[in-house]
């Protein structure tokens, strides 16, 4: 079963303008990211759809596979634009986030092999344990909520689930039962393709969680459970701190 990578690769970007073409490291972000996720077994190939020719031949530049897209609303949409061009005999395709330059590629590993092992999924993504309180009331980290087979039952930006008479922090500090939804996904190809194509669902449009159109639809999303998730750059905080980590590492290797 044929499975392909893509990082939608898009210049512009809110809270850290251009972040994947910053390079304090000597390698851009990108190239960190495409370099992590081509460790994953599980790929035939490894590509990037670029909204820019800067991105473009930046990927070019570290010999990345690079496709240009038109403009799209969402990652997802993007990936859809180079799978319905390029890819008519891919089953699977995963969704790799452009500015997660320490991925461990198990995890896209993960991700795949759901979707080999359950034929009647047609998502996969990940999760990890929520131990902070911080976390676990941040609408910027989503959590899931999954029953039996590790089948997603929601997500959402608010504390799920509600904790009603035990206490949070000694849930948290024991078998914490909040899990952090982990963006990267594996999607069927024909059910990516059909994706892109639906409007905007009333619980997405709630929550601003492209992933509740899939569920809302009646959607089979399975979510693989990993214990550490890498850390997306979003700030100019979160890129120093990586940058000082990669240094720290560079620094431990040559001595």
């Amino acid at each position: 079963m044929q499975a392909i990578g893509i990082i939608p690769a898009r210049l512009a970007s809110t809270r850290l303008p251009r972040k994947l073409l910053l390079n304090q490291t000597g390698k851009t972000l990108l190239e960190h990211t495409w370099r992590a996720a081509r460790g994953a077994r599980s790929l035939s190939e490894l590509v990037i759809a670029a909204d820019h020719e800067e991105i473009a031949s930046a990927a070019r530049s570290f010999g990345a596979r690079c496709v240009m897209t038109g403009e799209h609303p969402s990652g997802t949409d993007r990936i859809g634009e180079v799978v319905r061009r390029e890819f008519p005999d891919v089953e699977i395709v995963v969704n790799v986030q452009g500015d997660e330059p320490e991925l461990d590629p198990a995890q896209i590993d993960l991700a795949v092999g759901l979707l080999r092992d359950e034929p009647s999924a047609q998502m996969s993504t990940l999760a990890a344990p929520i131990r902070t309180r911080a976390e676990l009331d941040s609408p910027s980290c989503v959590k899931v909520v999954c029953g039996k087979g590790g089948r997603a039952l929601y997500f959402s930006r608010h504390p799920i689930p509600f904790c009603r008479d035990a206490n949070v922090d000694a849930l948290l500090a024991e078998e914490t039962p909040w899990r952090l939804h982990v963006g990267l996904y594996a999607y069927r190809r024909e059910f990516l393709l059909e994706l892109t194509t639906w409007p905007v669902s009333r619980l997405e449009s709630l929550e601003k969680l492209e992933q509740l159109r899939a569920l809302e639809a009646g959607a089979v999303i399975l979510v693989g459970t990993i214990e550490h998730r890498a850390v997306g750059i979003d700030t100019p905080d979160d890129y120093a701190r990586f940058v000082a980590r990669w240094n720290q590492r560079s620094r431990t290797q040559e001595s």
